[in-house]
């Protein structure tokens, strides 16, 4: 260990990890223990998909920004490129430890890389399990549980499916959501923003929508019995919904895009900034999503998810309260939806969702790698 400085390369990829990682960045300047190296591998790049993320959040120009994508890749090969990146950007920082978070691409690469490399290899997010290995997150999350040495849970059930998978417990921590941090950090900011006004909307009378798995977009029958399922809801509720480039990509090949034109109080928007758009949710009536994250942002916020998928990683939002399971089948969504319309609003917050959770992991890191015990065989 060189003197008293920690140095973590942190690694980001897509609009998720800049969520978390915010939260850790300003961790690491509070302690003053740890020597903060930030990757970004460019897999989502562009104004709305990475940089008003960097701006909205405070987080610091990367050191490091590996080549962006040219054009769609595949999994293999947008992780191969990632890969060979990353690899050449390691010795120059000689980092203490590699950090990733989430489950793109890019967290599996740069855990990869760090594991060949020998480098301790510290995951946030670690230990969530849908059970559904069609799932790409899903094999990145396993893979990268099992090559990780330091491993940061944000609720019980993840540590219990580490535990399942003969994780040793002395490598696994209970540290709570560092999304939800960034969300407690900037809901003032949020308070402020006048993305209502300029959409036309008035508080609790209008529904959210954001779509952007594949299982859901790029399966045309799927996305059409969702689009049946936003038909009838937007005769009761106007619906606002943000377009991820893959499902506006989606609806123009399957010429679906039409349909949705049609629906008068459906609002198709571009993606916004995390400041306006942690606004947009907070004051919905709500929110409809085959998005992980946004189950755990509308548990914060108390506001009724409807999940369009068959299962979640996150079960801690369904004990909650605020989230439901529904599928994608249209009867099943619109039955949640008026069930959800009638129901008391939720009131429960996980435990140790309390906006210190980067503290909690910095911390850990602090600890473990001045001990010089950080790898899997120093912790056996």
């Amino acid at each position: 260990m060189r003197g008293h400085r920690i140095r973590v390369m942190n690694v980001v990829g897509a609009r998720p990890n800049f969520v978390k990682i915010a939260s850790l960045m300003a961790a690491y300047r509070r302690a003053g223990t740890i020597d903060p190296v930030l990757v970004h591998t460019g897999q989502h790049h562009g104004e709305a998909m990475s940089d008003s993320f960097f701006r909205d959040l405070g987080i610091p120009e990367p050191d490091v920004r590996l080549p962006a994508p040219e054009g769609p890749r595949s999994h293999a090969v947008q992780t191969a490129e990632v890969m060979v990146g990353f690899e050449r950007v390691v010795p120059e920082y000689r980092p203490d430890a590699v950090l990733v978070v989430g489950d793109v691409d890019s967290t599996l690469a740069c855990g990869l890389v760090a594991a060949k490399l020998r480098i301790p290899l510290a995951h946030v997010e670690a230990g969530l399990r849908s059970g559904d290995r069609a799932m790409p997150e899903e094999i990145n999350r396993v893979v990268t549980d099992a090559v990780s040495d330091l491993l940061f849970c944000t609720e019980q059930a993840a540590a219990e499916n580490l535990a399942r998978e003969g994780i040793d417990a002395g490598r696994v921590f209970l540290v709570g959501n560092v999304m939800v941090d960034t969300l407690l950090d900037h809901r003032k900011r949020a308070g402020a923003s006048q993305v209502l006004e300029t959409l036309g909307l008035t508080p609790r009378s209008y529904a959210v929508l954001t779509l952007h798995r594949p299982s859901n977009v790029d399966d045309r029958q799927v996305l059409a019995g969702i689009l049946d399922a936003l038909g009838r809801i937007q005769a009761e509720l106007p619906v606002v919904a943000p377009l991820h480039p893959r499902l506006r990509t989606a609806l123009a090949r399957s010429g679906l895009d039409r349909r949705l034109a049609a629906m008068e109080r459906v609002m198709p928007i571009e993606p916004l900034g995390y400041v306006d758009f942690l606004k947009l949710t907070s004051d919905a009536r709500i929110v409809l999503t085959d998005s992980g994250g946004i189950q755990e942002e509308t548990t914060i916020l108390r506001v009724p998810c409807l999940t369009l998928r068959e299962n979640t990683e996150r079960p801690v939002t369904i004990e909650a309260g605020t989230n439901r399971l529904v599928g994608t089948a249209a009867a099943r969504i619109v039955d949640a939806f008026d069930d959800a319309m009638s129901a008391p609003r939720p009131s429960r917050a996980p435990p140790l969702w309390d906006g210190r959770s980067a503290d909690r992991i910095v911390a850990i890191l602090t600890e473990r790698l001045r001990a010089g015990k950080p790898r899997q065989q120093d912790a056996a």
